[in-house]
């Protein structure tokens, strides 16, 4: 994949501008500015603007207001970190269940909505522009996808958001109403069913890597079906996804990597347990100017998670440049995880190199000492371009993975059966792990040992129900912080409405 520089303006409650885009399948010119009236009329034209529409994914891992970071650091297996309490005011407080509209930052309500918006401009516009009717289709299909993706992440952090399905005129956009969330979802199906029945199968070209697929729809529409407690729904999406024995090859041409510690390799891009991944890239050289713009192309999560003021001293120590020390694990975390073969990949106990006198850092706030391995950076990987070090990392991030699905699907088994049984077999089994009986309970566990630090864990907690348990010491209230408060400014003059118990 590689990374480009295209700027133009599309008009969807404003006038949006997509800069230096950062998802890219191919290189294209920049083309200046156009107005929508004098766009779209030729397929390079849609297909920069299908660019624009992926963009928003870099929310994952890019910029400090990250979906990583703000998940991870409110689980039971993170404390946010960083320099202070005050370091990261967003994060803090969701770590310690503080929030308020005040303090919850607008990207995570506005990024999502750019990449709609920029999706139904571009549905609207396809069935007039010059190109052929195969790849019009497949654009259309990309643009819903990443609709019902960018939709399905704003219902699970926000419930009640506004259903936008066309472009909006500047004069409507304070008219806008929130939906009933059993309308997102209900959209969010029909975008992916749409889009599935188009999709190809595989990416032939290397360098178009990252695109949606058949296979990419399927598991998050199988994920959202979850999430929907249609567990025979979810099943059914996953199956085809997973392939019809576990461990080996899916007939989408997925399959579980032999090693754990290979899929946080930065340059095992696109690896055969892929399924969504969100791409990163040194060469746009990003830089503290534009950082978190949308035009920084680096994984900012890689400098979150280094330890302050590092030093190796003795050769044997990994080789780490300094970061920030946000995201260390918890204690209950590592009590829980020090036994596992996932450990070592997973989690870096910086206690036991310091007590040998092999390494000198800076304990962050709430310092444990357990720093996030699997997206540490090191020397090996610090860009040589001519932007910031620390901006510039390369890489990638998974949004949906095998070893993600295999365990959805035998969680919409209900925890029972040969079925259910042989996918969480498969899960320990690459890591060297022994057969234990499938349940609910050991698949829950299972999670949270191979998912650890990937985002997932607060969202299972409050979908399982088990948030208010697992959370409560941390501040969780049940019936308030299942969801987020809607940012402040979203509820000024307009007509969306706060989440219950948020001001």
């Amino acid at each position: 994949m590689r990374t480009i520089k295209t700027n133009y303006l599309l008009i969807a409650v404003i006038i949006i501008a997509l800069a230096s885009c950062k998802k890219s399948f191919v290189n294209i010119e920049p083309r200046g500015q156009f107005l929508t009236e004098y766009y779209y009329t030729n397929q390079e034209q849609a297909y920069s603007a299908l660019v624009g529409v992926y963009d928003p994914l870099r929310k994952n891992s890019g910029g400090f207001e990250n979906m990583l970071a703000l998940m991870n650091s409110g689980s039971d297996d993170h404390v946010a970190g960083g320099g202070g309490a005050t370091d990261g005011t967003q994060i803090q407080a969701f770590s310690n269940y503080t929030m308020t509209a005040n303090i919850m930052a607008a990207s995570y309500w506005n990024d999502p909505y750019l990449g709609i918006a920029r999706a139904n401009m571009l549905l609207q516009k396809m069935p007039n522009v010059n190109m052929e009717d195969h790849l019009k289709e497949r654009y259309a299909a990309e643009a819903k996808a990443l609709r019902a993706f960018y939709y399905f992440n704003l219902v699970r952090m926000f419930k009640n958001v506004p259903l936008i399905l066309e472009p909006i005129k500047t004069s409507n956009i304070y008219d806008v109403e929130q939906a009933k969330p059993e309308d997102v979802y209900a959209q969010i199906e029909k975008d992916l069913n749409e889009a599935i029945a188009v999709l190809p199968v595989t990416i032939a070209a290397a360098t178009e890597a990252g695109r949606f697929t058949k296979g990419a729809a399927k598991a998050l529409l199988g994920k959202v079906y979850l999430y929907e407690k249609k567990n025979q729904l979810a099943a059914q999406q996953l199956a085809e996804v997973n392939g019809p024995t576990p461990g080996a090859a899916s007939p989408l041409g997925y399959k579980l990597l032999d090693k754990f510690s290979d899929l946080w390799a930065p340059s095992n891009k696109f690896n055969s347990e892929s399924i969504l991944e969100e791409t990163h890239s040194a060469g746009g050289n990003s830089d503290w100017s534009f950082w978190g713009s949308g035009r920084d192309e680096g994984n900012t999560v890689n400098v979150m998670v280094g330890p302050r003021s590092y030093e190796r001293i003795d050769a044997s120590a990994p080789d780490l440049p300094s970061g920030w020390s946000f995201m260390v694990f918890t204690q209950s975390f590592f009590d829980f995880i020090k036994d596992d073969p996932r450990k070592d990949a997973t989690l870096l106990d910086l206690n036991v190199l310091q007590a040998a006198g092999k390494v000198k850092y800076i304990a962050g706030h709430l310092n444990t000492g357990y720093f996030l391995n699997k997206f540490l950076p090191r020397k090996v990987d610090v860009s040589k371009g001519t932007g910031a070090a620390d901006l510039n990392y390369r890489q990638n991030t998974y949004l949906i993975r095998l070893a993600d699905t295999y365990l959805m699907e035998a969680e919409a088994l209900g925890g029972t059966g040969a079925r259910a049984q042989a996918l969480l077999d498969a899960v320990r089994a690459r890591v060297g792990l022994t057969s234990v009986p499938v349940s609910l309970d050991a698949i829950k566990k299972e999670r949270r040992a191979e998912l650890a630090g990937e985002g997932h864990r607060w969202f299972d907690l409050v979908r399982w129900g088990d948030a208010p348990a697992v959370l409560g010491g941390r501040g969780f209230k049940a019936g308030t912080h299942e969801i987020f408060p809607i940012p402040f400014r979203e509820t000024q003059g307009t007509n969306i409405k706060q989440n219950p118990n948020y001001n």
